[in-house]
């Protein structure tokens, strides 16, 4: 994992790469991967013998030459297929991806077409055969990671470190050889596959990437593949971060227990991320309407270390007693934000509260009447359903220390309800509402200002790089009246913004409101009422060129 910023750069732009003639997955393969939504991302090889970072470490922490014969020490005795898959089940997970061929080519199964493999170690076991079949025994569905990229193999055109170094003679051709090879010896020996998660494309575009689609489709029509083989396939992966509210395009987040970051085994220091972290991934990838890939890296001897297992444990009992609220639902129709998250399914809303305001909780208005509000597993709620919106109160003695989990009933189909942001149901969004904006970047119509009043966090007003001082203007179409402004720069930008003032147009001069320095990505403040049809927030300077998600005027 771990990408190098020009990589990142590449895949984050790959929804250009398009093409035709890749067979797409089935609808019902994508719900199926959907229903799921939690699954163990397994990164291990020869590697944790040194406790540094699986392929980005060789030819830097570990020189290439030492680093491409560990295997020939690895021996971990105490691997256990159905123990791991006993940990991945405690945890409440639904599937196993395990990293078959990472970037430094080595392989964890018993394949024909290189000696680079586990059973060349003095352990000359097939983990992939041995997880292949410990899944299918426990019920556990079975994915495979596989390495597009590969600085190990002659033919890759790129070479460690980090894949930056241009080997003088390289075939691509044969390499794309042997990469559909050892796809089809996982699709044929270790199947049916969960999912085929491919990395790092690096040399593959989106032609060449279709071509391995098409034969995997061919041995396993019903395979989902994610969107790293250099064609787009069928899911997004945002890595390090929740992606964001989509329900149009299938995703799932790839994150790491470690609380170092590390992908692969980072030592016995390297310790785990707190419970809340881990269930803020889970919770809010749902109410995103994604899935959550969470890695544990196993010690070299083969056991997944104790503190990680010992905090997915917490994670599966969190979901022993809620996972109604996880497995099977779809994300919304309130979107997740500081506040919390909400899935659906059938007529039930779930919604999961990480803060109040005083005990309350403001939703949007739902075009449906609230037949039944209750908390889960029980507790005090009231509930005030009006045209403006939904009031939930929960008295503090009730309310859960990492998620308090609210269920409600409605009188229609749950996927009917519109996708709604949460503290943005404001007059800046009324009918009439215009933006306009100093600087918009590239002029794009897709960053324009309009794309800061939308409700959408999906989408954002950007300006050129390099600008330092600009403002985003909104017209409200008629004088309205408003006491607080929420404002979500870009999160993904970082803070940029360092010196602002929120101002409302009084005859032909600005009257300034507020002022501050940094905003971030859930700025809300309140002040007296003001009256006015023109606001503007003027950023006096930024880092980098500005970008924000959604600004809000509310009554």
């Amino acid at each position: 994992m771990k990408f190098p910023a020009i990589i990142f750069t590449t895949l984050l732009g790959a929804g250009s790469l398009v093409a035709q003639d890749a067979a797409p997955a089935t609808p019902a393969a994508i719900r199926n991967w959907q229903d799921a939504r939690f699954g163990m991302f397994i990164h291990w090889g020869p590697v944790s013998l040194k406790g540094t970072e699986i392929s980005w470490s060789r030819g830097v922490q570990v020189p290439v030459e030492e680093y491409d014969n560990l295997y020939k020490q690895f021996n971990p005795t105490k691997f256990n297929a159905d123990a791991w898959v006993a940990v991945a089940k405690a945890a409440g997970m639904k599937y196993i991806v395990l990293t078959t061929k990472h970037h430094d080519g080595f392989c964890l199964w018993d394949t024909k077409h290189t000696d680079y493999n586990i059973m060349h170690t003095p352990f000359q076991r097939d983990v992939v055969k041995e997880l292949s079949a410990a899944c299918k025994q426990g019920g556990i569905a079975f994915g495979t990671y596989y390495s597009t990229t590969d600085w190990h193999h002659p033919d890759f055109p790129l070479t460690s470190p980090g894949g930056n170094v241009a080997r003088p003679k390289s075939d691509l051709e044969a390499y794309t050889k042997y990469l559909k090879a050892q796809t089809t010896e996982l699709l044929a020996n270790y199947g049916p596959l969960f999912t085929l998660w491919y990395d790092v494309p690096q040399k593959f575009d989106a032609t060449r990437g279709a071509g391995v689609i098409n034969l995997a489709r061919s041995i396993q029509p019903d395979i989902v593949i994610n969107n790293r083989t250099g064609h787009n396939g069928d899911y997004d992966t945002p890595e390090q971060e929740i992606g964001g509210f989509n329900l149009d395009r299938p995703w799932e987040s790839c994150m790491t227990i470690s609380s170092h970051n590390a992908w692969a085994w980072g030592g016995a220091q390297d310790g785990v991320k707190p419970l809340e972290a881990c269930l803020k991934m889970l919770i809010s990838g749902a109410g995103g309407d994604g899935n959550v890939l969470l890695n544990v890296g196993p010690r070299p001897d083969g056991m997944i270390d104790p503190a990680q297992s010992s905090r997915l444990k917490e994670v599966g009992d969190w979901l022993a007693k809620n996972g109604a609220s996880i497995y099977g639902t779809r994300g919304g129709p309130f979107k997740p934000g500081k506040w919390g998250a909400s899935t659906r399914k059938g007529k039930r809303i779930y919604v999961h509260v990480y803060q109040f305001d005083g005990g309350q909780l403001e939703l949007p208005a739902i075009p449906a009447k609230i037949t039944s509000a209750k908390l889960l597993p029980g507790g005090k709620l009231k509930f005030q359903q009006s045209a403006s919106g939904i009031t939930l109160t929960v008295p503090v003695a009730d309310q859960a220390p990492l998620d308090t989990l609210i269920a409600l009933d409605i009188d229609k189909p749950v996927m009917e309800i519109p996708a709604l942001t949460v503290g943005m149901h404001s007059a800046s969004l009324a009918v009439g509402t215009k933006a306009t904006a100093s600087n918009v970047f590239q002029q794009a119509a897709g960053y324009n200002a309009d794309q800061a009043i939308d409700g959408d966090m999906e989408t954002r007003w950007a300006t050129d790089a390099g600008t330092k001082q600009a403002t985003l203007e909104v017209d409200l179409g008629k004088p309205q009246t408003f006491t607080k402004v929420a404002i979500h720069e870009w999160k993904a930008g970082g803070e940029r913004i360092r010196n602002f003032e929120l101002q409302y147009q009084n005859g032909g001069a600005w009257k300034t409101i507020l002022t501050g320095t940094t905003i971030g990505p859930d700025f809300n403040k309140a002040f007296p009422a003001v009256t006015a049809r023109v606001v503007r927030l003027n950023i006096l300077a930024a880092s980098e060129g500005p970008s924000i998600d959604e600004f809000g005027i509310l009554k």
